[in-house]
């Protein structure tokens, strides 16, 4: 049995050379991307001015295939959250943030995390691998397509367009899976798909410095860096990864971004951890931190509430500390938001998309003995230290 191509695997490039190879011209491609990103068809008898040989071609050779709803919830504030199935017992999350002006949607790159920081729920169930161009853009082509069905508005590119925004922040690090993520971004940024801005797309990462290189050279979108603490040691615990990148160079690998970004400053994005990362010493460590040296850090902090998972161990900000936190950031002069917490009734919330991934890492083992060594030696015992048997 022939195996069909996926076309949702294919940036423009990709999909002109995949037409030439059946003997088609360009502006085929283009027609058939259309078809597939601006109305959502993934039947090929339905896109009517291809040539009816074309048509015929493509039904023994290729198929548009997005990964299947495994479950779709609405959350009381109009979050909408898909559990989305990437085979071998594996599921993603894909979540649709409704607002006034517009509608983001925040996508997954990978099945589990690797990098697994202390506050997310998603490591906490280890890596299982990295998605497919096509599980990856599939998410906008299911979501966008979904909403305007839910909603009456007709297909096409006249149609009024649910997702305006595009956060990579759903489960997985993206720059650990670099080449799938930049050809999704070239699609969502393509005129003859999804047509968005690339200040209107936002990646965002752990730190994976020379990954960040790679981005700023092959396709500058916004940048959003999860940050979560003020010093080496403190991040360490937090964020693993900061072992191999410390904030020095992290840092030094924002300042090279923003010579090529969209946007003229970074986004640092700090989860509020109650007694952990929350101090006004720290916040003052973060004022120093993005303007020491000879080339200041021009930046945004997006204070985020932590969203409680079982065993995590940490517990989130009140809200007056999160209150004073900020003030002492907006007072060096600083724009500071508060994440407004949003989907939590279905585990939508960020840090809460833990999907269906195997455990690789032992990672709930981990956190069991945490949580012991917490009974036993104290409540802030193993929160910013990694447990290790």
């Amino acid at each position: 049995m022939t195996q069909l191509t996926n076309l949702l695997d294919f940036d423009p490039a990709q999909l002109a050379a995949f037409c030439a190879g059946l003997g088609e011209k360009p502006f085929r491609a283009k027609q058939l991307q259309r078809w597939i990103h601006q109305f959502g068809v993934g039947d090929f008898d339905a896109m009517t001015d291809l040539a009816k040989s074309l048509r015929d071609k493509l039904k023994t050779s290729a198929t548009v295939v997005a990964p299947a709803v495994i479950s779709d919830h609405t959350s009381a504030d109009g979050t909408r959250k898909w559990l989305l199935d990437v085979g071998q017992g594996n599921a993603v999350e894909t979540v649709f943030i409704p607002e006034e002006n517009r509608g983001t949607l925040c996508v997954s790159t990978q099945a589990g995390c690797a990098v697994n920081c202390r506050f997310c729920s998603t490591g906490k169930q280890g890596f299982s691998r990295n998605l497919t161009v096509g599980e990856i853009i599939g998410q906008l082509w299911m979501a966008e397509f979904a909403l305007r069905r839910s909603k009456g508005v007709e297909p096409g590119p006249k149609g009024e367009r649910q997702i305006t925004n595009v956060v990579m922040m759903g489960m997985g690090e993206p720059l650990l899976n670099f080449e799938p993520t930049v050809t999704a971004l070239r699609l969502m940024l393509d005129d003859n798909a999804y047509g968005l801005s690339r200040r209107r797309v936002t990646v965002s990462t752990s730190g994976v410095v020379p990954m960040m290189d790679k981005l700023a050279q092959e396709c500058p979108v916004a940048l959003a860096v999860s940050l979560h603490a003020s010093n080496d040691p403190l991040r360490d615990g937090l964020v693993p990864l900061n072992r191999k990148y410390p904030l020095a160079e992290l840092m030094a690998a924002c300042v090279r971004y923003l010579d090529h970004a969209p946007r003229d400053f970074i986004t640092f994005e700090y989860c509020m951890l109650d007694g952990v990362n929350d101090s006004d010493e720290h916040a003052r460590e973060l004022v120093a931190l993005v303007r020491q040296g000879s080339q200041p850090v021009p930046c945004k902090f997006n204070l985020i509430p932590f969203n409680p998972f079982p065993e995590s161990g940490l517990k989130r900000s009140n809200n007056a500390r999160i209150k004073a936190f900020a003030q002492i950031l907006m007072d060096a002069g600083i724009v500071t938001t508060v994440r407004k917490t949003r989907g939590d009734d279905i585990d939508a919330a960020c840090g809460q998309l833990a999907g269906e991934v195997q455990d690789r890492t032992r990672v709930q083992e981990r956190m069991q003995k945490m949580v012991e060594y917490q009974k036993k030696f104290g409540p802030g015992f193993g929160r910013i230290v990694e447990v290790r048997k």
